[in-house]
C-alpha cells in the first residue's frame, strides 16, 4: 500500500493529510501551536527527546519532566541548589498522562494511560522579566479530536502557582541522583 503526505495551511493552522490506500486521515502540526500572546509549540520541537530531570505524580495524573540540555547542565553544576539562577535559554517540558493501573506488572503498578497535556517554561529574563524570567504554556490534548487545545493567554500562566518555590528559582523540580 502506498502513502502519500499532503500538506496545506487551512485558516491558518497546518494540516497534514496522510493517504494510505485512499483513506485520507487529518494529522495536526503541534508545533503550529501558540498561547495566544505566550509561548509557541514551536519553541519546544524535539522535546520528546530531551533528558529526563525527573518524575512525579499529582492526583490522577503521572509527570515525566524533561529539560533541554541547557537545563541539565545548569542542573549538574548545582543550580539552583548553590543560590544561582537558571540561565537563559533553560527550557523544560512537562508531559502529563492519566493513570491506569498495569494489566501485566504485579499489583499496585501505577502506568501511563491516555496523554492528558504537555506544559513548558522557558527561561529568558529579559522577554519574561515580569514573572522572574520565565516564560509558561500549558496545552491540554482533546482526545475525541486527536489534537492540542493552548490553555491561557499570555506566558504568565503558570507563574502564580511557581511563587512558591521563589527559593529555587521558581522551579518545582529537584534533579534527582543518578
Amino acid at each position: 500500500m502506498g502513502v502519500t503526505i499532503v500538506r496545506f495551511l487551512l485558516t491558518g493552522t497546518a494540516v497534514t493529510l496522510v493517504v494510505a490506500g485512499g483513506k485520507a486521515i487529518s494529522v495536526e502540526d503541534k508545533y503550529a501551536l501558540q498561547v495566544p500572546n505566550g509561548l509557541a509549540f514551536s519553541d519546544f520541537r524535539g522535546y520528546e527527546s530531551w533528558q529526563t530531570v525527573s518524575v512525579s505524580h499529582a492526583e490522577e495524573t503521572i509527570e515525566v519532566i524533561l529539560g533541554n540540555p541547557a537545563m541539565i547542565d545548569a542542573y549538574q553544576s548545582g543550580i539552583p541548589g548553590n543560590g544561582r539562577p537558571f540561565p537563559d535559554g533553560a527550557k523544560m517540558a512537562k508531559i502529563h498522562w492519566n493513570t491506569k493501573k498495569s494489566e501485566d506488572a504485579p499489583t499496585p503498578t501505577i502506568v501511563p494511560d491516555a496523554l492528558h497535556d504537555v506544559d513548558f517554561m522557558q527561561k529568558d529574563s529579559k522577554k519574561f522579566a515580569d514573572t522572574h524570567g520565565w516564560g509558561y504554556a500549558q496545552f491540554n490534548w482533546d482526545s475525541a479530536s486527536d489534537t492540542f487545545k493552548p490553555m491561557g493567554d499570555d506566558a504568565k500562566c503558570g507563574a502564580a502557582c511557581h511563587e512558591l518555590a521563589a527559593g529555587k528559582d521558581y522551579v518545582f523540580t529537584v534533579y534527582g541522583k543518578r
